[in-house]
C-alpha cells in the first residue's frame, strides 16, 4: 500500500512562501510608536493564526482514529465503515432460535472481522431481526399397536402370501406348533405367540426363519421358560416383550437385548389370555377363568377390573372365556367374548358392555376386524352396522392361499396390510391391502 502525504496548512503556507519572487516595496515612514504597535498586532495575529491550525491538525488527526460505525436497527440490514489506523478487533454475534415440533435448538454464531493499519472494512449484518415461526405439534402417543386409517370400503388381495411358518407342525425356527396372536412392529417386524412350542418368535420382513427372542427352553415355570403363550405385545418405551404365560398364570417381560436369557414376573395369579395397552401406559389383561378383563398400571400387582367381574354368562354385564383385546385412544375395550360368539365394547368406566360383532382389531374409525375362527373366516363391523362383511375367506377350512384353519390373531401394519395367524395351518398369512 503506498503511503499517503498528509499537507497541513502550515505547510501548505510555507510552499506558497518560497514560490513567491522577491518584490521591491516603498513603505511610509512610521512613527516608532505606531512601528511598535503594528508589529505587536502581526505577531498577536500571526500566533492566533498558528493555534487555529495546530488545533485543525489535532482534530483531523483524531478524526481518523476515530470509528464511528452506523447501525439502522429498523432495517433488517445495517451497514457500517471501519476506517482506522490502529488495529482494532469488532466482534459480531447473532443468535437464531429454531423451533419444531419436537424440540427447540438454539444455534449462535460469532463472527470477527480485524480491521488493520489505513485499511477500510465494509460489513453487512442482519440486526434485530425476530422470525416467529407457528408450527401445529401432533403428540405420538405410546400406542403400542399400530392404528392405521383404513377406508370401510377397503378391499385385500384374496389370496394370502405366507410370511412366517407354513412347513407343518414343529419346533423348527421355521415351524410353529399353533401359533396364537402376533404383533406387527412399524418396520414390519412379527413377534408370534407360537403357544405350544412355550416361546416367543420373531420374524424379521423377508426372513424364512424366525429367531427365538422369549422362552424356548421347554415348557415350565423357570424365569427362562414359558409353559402356553397365548399373547404377546411390544413395549417400545422399554424395549421389551410383554408376554401371557398362560399355564404358568403370568404376565411376564423380556427385554429385546440379543444378550437377554430370562424374563421378570410383572403380574402373578393371573390366567392371562389376552393383553393390549393403551396411550397412558395402562396394561389390560383378559383373565379366561375369572371371565373379566383387569387394568393395570405397568409395575403394580393390584389391578382394577374395568369389564366382567359379574360370573360367567351372556348378560351385557357378563363375559364367558373373553380372550382378545383391543384398547382404543379414548380407554374404550373391546373384548372378544369367545364362548357368546360375540365381541362387546365397554367405554371407559361402563358397568356392562355393548354387542358391536359377533381375534380382533379395531381402527381409527371404530371399525371392528374379527377373527371368526370357527367359520374360517374374517369379518369387518363397520360402526353401528347389525352385520359384518366376510373381507377374507369363507371358502371353507383348508390350507389353500384363500382358506383358513381356525384363524386367531390378526394385525395391521402401518400400510394396512392384514397379517392373521392361521393356527391349525401353523403359519402368518399376509394380505396385502387393494
Amino acid at each position: 500500500m503506498t503511503d499517503r502525504t498528509t499537507d497541513t496548512l502550515v505547510d501548505h503556507l510555507s510552499a506558497k512562501s518560497t514560490a513567491l519572487p522577491m518584490e521591491t516595496k516603498t513603505y511610509e515612514k512610521f512613527d516608532f510608536d505606531d512601528s511598535i504597535e503594528v508589529k505587536r498586532k502581526s505577531r498577536k495575529e500571526l500566533g492566533t493564526l498558528l493555534k487555529t491550525v495546530l488545533a485543525l491538525v489535532v482534530i483531523a488527526i483524531v478524526a481518523t482514529a476515530v470509528i464511528t460505525p452506523t447501525v439502522l436497527l429498523t432495517r433488517p440490514t445495517a451497514q457500517f465503515t471501519t476506517t482506522s489506523t490502529t488495529t482494532n478487533s469488532l466482534a459480531i454475534s447473532s443468535t437464531v432460535t429454531t423451533t419444531t415440533p419436537k424440540t427447540m435448538t438454539t444455534n449462535t454464531r460469532t463472527a470477527t472481522t480485524t480491521t488493520t493499519t489505513t485499511a477500510t472494512t465494509t460489513t453487512t449484518t442482519t440486526a434485530t431481526t425476530t422470525t416467529t415461526t407457528t408450527a401445529t405439534t401432533t403428540k405420538t402417543p405410546t400406542q403400542q399397536l399400530v392404528i392405521p386409517t383404513i377406508s370401510v370400503n377397503a378391499k385385500w388381495v384374496q389370496t394370502g402370501v405366507t410370511v412366517a411358518g407354513g412347513h407343518g407342525v414343529g419346533s423348527a425356527t421355521n415351524q410353529f406348533q399353533y401359533p396364537r396372536r402376533l404383533f406387527v412392529d412399524d418396520d414390519q417386524t412379527m413377534v408370534i405367540a407360537d403357544q405350544y412350542n412355550h416361546r416367543i418368535i420373531q420374524w424379521k420382513k423377508i426372513d424364512t426363519n424366525g429367531q427365538v427372542v422369549a422362552g424356548g427352553n421347554g415348557k415350565g415355570s423357570g424365569l427362562n421358560q414359558l409353559y402356553v403363550s397365548t399373547d404377546v405385545l411390544i413395549d417400545k418405551e422399554t424395549d421389551s416383550l410383554i408376554i401371557c404365560d398362560q399355564s404358568n398364570r403370568r404376565v411376564v417381560r423380556w427385554s429385546r437385548r440379543s444378550d437377554t436369557t430370562q424374563g421378570d414376573i410383572v403380574i402373578d395369579r393371573i390366567r392371562c389370555v389376552g393383553l393390549a395397552m393403551d396411550d397412558q401406559k395402562y396394561l389390560y389383561v383378559s383373565d379366561d377363568d375369572k371371565h373379566e378383563v383387569t387394568r393395570y398400571q405397568l409395575g403394580d400387582k393390584t389391578g382394577t377390573l374395568v369389564a366382567g367381574d359379574n360370573g360367567q354368562g351372556d348378560d351385557l354385564n357378563q363375559l364367558n372365556w373373553p380372550t382378545d383385546l383391543f384398547v382404543d385412544r379414548q380407554q374404550t375395550i373391546y373384548v372378544s367374548d369367545s364362548d357368546n360368539h360375540r365381541v362387546m365394547k365397554w367405554n371407559k368406566d361402563a358397568k356392562e358392555g355393548i354387542v358391536v360383532a359377533g381375534g380382533l382389531f379395531v381402527d381409527i374409525l371404530d371399525t371392528v376386524y374379527v377373527s371368526d375362527t370357527n367359520n374360517h373366516r374374517l369379518v369387518r363391523w363397520s360402526q353401528g352396522a347389525k352385520q359384518g362383511t366376510v373381507i377374507i375367506g369363507g371358502n371353507g377350512e383348508g390350507a389353500g392361499a384363500n382358506q383358513f384353519n381356525t384363524p386367531v390373531g390378526l394385525s395391521f401394519d402401518r400400510h394396512g396390510n392384514l397379517y392373521v395367524t392361521d393356527t391349525d395351518n401353523n403359519r402368518v398369512q399376509r394380505f396385502s391391502l387393494k
